[in-house]
C-alpha cells in the first residue's frame, strides 16, 4: 500500500512539473501548426510533449 502511495505521488510530481512549463510556441511551430494542424487530440498532445521535452 505505501509504495503504491508513493508511486502515486511521485507521477503525480512529474506530470505537474511538464504542464507547469509554459511553453511559447516558436513561429516555426505557429506555420507547422497552420499548415499542418493536429488531427486529433492524440497528435495534439504528442506535438506538445514532443515541445516541451525540447525534441
Amino acid at each position: 500500500m505505501r509504495k503504491s502511495i508513493l508511486l502515486l505521488l511521485a507521477l503525480s510530481v512529474s506530470c505537474v512539473t511538464l504542464t507547469a512549463c509554459e511553453h511559447h510556441r516558436t513561429f516555426g511551430e505557429k506555420v507547422r501548426d497552420t499548415v499542418d494542424p493536429p488531427k486529433g487530440p492524440v497528435e495534439r498532445a504528442g506535438r506538445s510533449i514532443d515541445r516541451s521535452l525540447g525534441n
